[in-house]
């Protein structure tokens, strides 16, 4: 038997903006929008090339939700974003408006900096050695 993780939700403000971002921003793959009615939808994004776990783009609606957009993990890297080449995606997320919050860094596992999206998360951005 096999298993995976299919989806991680995500919190975000509006469905649309979200697309903008992670798909013409950050150059993730628009996997599926399907209205579901009263104003929800289920959209999968996720980066080129990914085979399984896709990021659901979950509008909130509620004031608990709205709190958390962006901090979901309070304060701490929430996404890994592997990457075959940093210097690429590095810059065309630069190009894109995507917040560095420090320079790259080479470690024993590999070269990685932190991000901040558009809405607050945090990821690293890391090429594994």
């Amino acid at each position: 038997m096999s298993s995976f993780l299919a989806a991680i939700s995500l919190l975000v403000p509006d469905y649309d903006e979200a697309i903008a971002h992670y798909c013409g921003g950050m150059g993730f793959d628009l996997i599926e929008d399907t209205d579901l009615g009263g104003g929800k939808r289920w959209v999968l994004v996720a980066p080129p090339g990914s085979k399984e776990t896709r990021m659901l783009l979950a509008k909130a609606s509620k004031p608990e939700q709205m709190a958390r957009i962006g901090d979901q993990t309070g304060g701490r890297v929430f996404l890994i974003l592997h990457t075959d080449d940093f210097d690429r995606d590095f810059a065309r997320f630069k190009a894109a408006g995507v917040t560095f919050t420090e320079e790259p860094r080479h470690e024993a596992y590999g070269t990685v900096c932190v991000f901040r999206d558009r809405f607050g998360n945090l990821w690293d951005l890391l090429q594994p050695k």
